[in-house]
């Protein structure tokens, strides 16, 4: 453990064992006394976590237009929520809802490109940049909003940035139109040439962020026995606890617990996976539980566990893969995802998409709730976080990119009022709104993409 002095925690204070090593959330002891936060090294800095959904949303379409599916009629501070943003009522005080945006880059540029855009749509969500159409490895698109955030607040913490999705191919060449399936695999980019691999694995995930080193024989072994990483680092902690006043043991308690419950679902989806049931996802790894729902839920856990102890403040979640037939029983909805989604403008189909797009948004309405009640500083995690939540497409029945379906949730430290429905203009690029948010985050750039101004978030 590192100390400092003034009678103080150090903010970077980790605990440390064989293969472990964990940061700590912020604490009352980390402030120095009669010192206000702000002012210090500990004061929260905001978290940016970029979440995509594919395939559009029925509320772009011209019946969810009409019916209002996604879209409030209502715009400024007192906005109505509709069908598919019902799930998020309850923050209506840390949302803003931004409509009638267009991701103009990831049109077809040439003839050989169209038809393409399911190959290319992830590509553009977070770059607002034109990918090049290759199946080789001279890919090349844009660096990514959560990146240029990475590149500017990252990297004094153990992890810059983090990316995580639920679907995956992994596969080299041509995943369709001559478009390389990396396009399709990652919506996070380090710069025009360089995409980041993103995690499917919770167990992969839960290592990376809170294992320190260690040869995979140990880590095997530990899992092998259904050991806790939270066993590498009890004296440490037990130690550090003597020294905390009531309200942080309370809080640090409170971390670790929450730590051992995440691993402790990600050893029961392992024995489970490993028994030789039946799978229904059987070339997954095994610490991937086979219900969409459970996994994602686990990948913002990890999230939020990641945000408060800053093991990192960024965050890039894909929580499908375009073309993806996947069925989702909790939605209540029986076709596959890729097929609802060309509902051929049919009422029918069009309201059965507007209630899967609902359910999906259920999962974000879950992770807003775990990241409000985790406490940070002089607030909570939803006041010194910004989420992004939208697909790269909007009516995808034609494989449209206009109107396309996206919110902001958090203060971002105050940066962000929250309580909006900001109706851009037609045309508005979808770009103007990522140039808004970095800079609300404070990074200085006035350009981002195919921006013109930025929007009054």
């Amino acid at each position: 453990m590192s100390f400092i002095t003034k009678n103080h925690l150090s903010r970077r204070t980790v605990l440390r064992g064989m293969g472990v090593s964990m940061a700590l959330p912020l604490l009352d002891s980390m402030v120095p006394a009669q010192t206000p936060l702000r002012k210090t090294a500990a004061a929260p800095r905001s978290r940016l976590a970029c979440i995509e959904m594919v395939h559009g949303s029925a509320g772009s379409t011209v019946e969810g237009t009409n019916k209002r599916y996604w879209i409030p009629s209502k715009e400024g501070r007192d906005f109505d929520f509709t069908l598919s943003l019902e799930p998020l009522e309850a923050h209506r005080d840390y949302l803003t809802i931004i409509s009638n945006t267009d991701l103009h880059d990831a049109e077809a540029f040439t003839a050989a490109e169209d038809g393409a855009d399911h190959f290319r749509s992830s590509a553009v969500y977070l770059t607002a940049a034109h990918p090049k159409q290759t199946e080789g490895s001279d890919v090349k698109c844009g660096t990514s909003l959560d990146q240029l955030y990475a590149q500017n607040c990252g990297q004094d913490t153990p992890l810059p940035s983090i990316q995580l999705c639920i679907e995956n191919v992994d596969a080299s060449g041509s995943c369709g139109y001559n478009y390389s399936c990396v396009y399709s695999d990652t919506i996070s980019w380090a710069n025009p040439t360089t995409p980041l691999p993103m995690t499917i694995d919770p167990r992969m995930a839960f290592e990376n962020l809170f294992g320190d080193g260690g040869s995979q024989t140990e880590r095997m072994a530990r899992q092998r026995e259904n050991r806790s990483i939270l066993d590498q680092i009890l004296g440490e902690a037990g130690q550090l606890k003597k020294n905390l006043p009531a309200k942080d043991q309370s809080r640090l308690n409170t971390y670790l617990e929450n730590v051992r419950e995440i691993e402790r679902r990600i050893q029961k989806i392992e024995q489970y996976n490993a028994s030789g049931a039946k799978r229904e996802l059987p070339s997954a790894p095994l610490g991937v539980p086979d219900a969409w729902e459970e996994h994602v839920k686990l990948m913002f856990d990890l999230q939020v566990l990641a945000f408060s102890a800053e093991v990192t403040r960024v965050s890039a979640f894909k929580m499908s893969r375009d073309t993806s037939q996947r069925v989702f029983p909790g939605s209540g909805v029986k076709t596959p995802f890729h097929s609802l989604s060309h509902h051929g403008e049919k009422p029918d189909t069009v309201e059965e998409l507007a209630r899967l797009n609902k359910y999906h948004v259920t999962t974000v309405g879950y992770f807003l709730d775990k990241l409000r009640n985790t406490p940070d500083g002089d607030g909570n995690l939803l006041d010194h976080s910004l989420v992004v939540y939208g697909s790269p497409m909007g009516d995808s029945n034609v494989h449209g990119h206009k109107r396309v379906p996206l919110l902001l949730a958090g203060h971002a430290s105050g940066k962000v009022k929250g309580n909006l429905h900001l109706a851009t203009e037609s045309g508005t690029p979808t770009a103007n709104a990522w140039l808004a948010v970095l800079q609300r985050l404070g990074v200085s750039v006035d350009k981002f993409g195919d921006s013109t101004a930025p929007l009054a978030i």
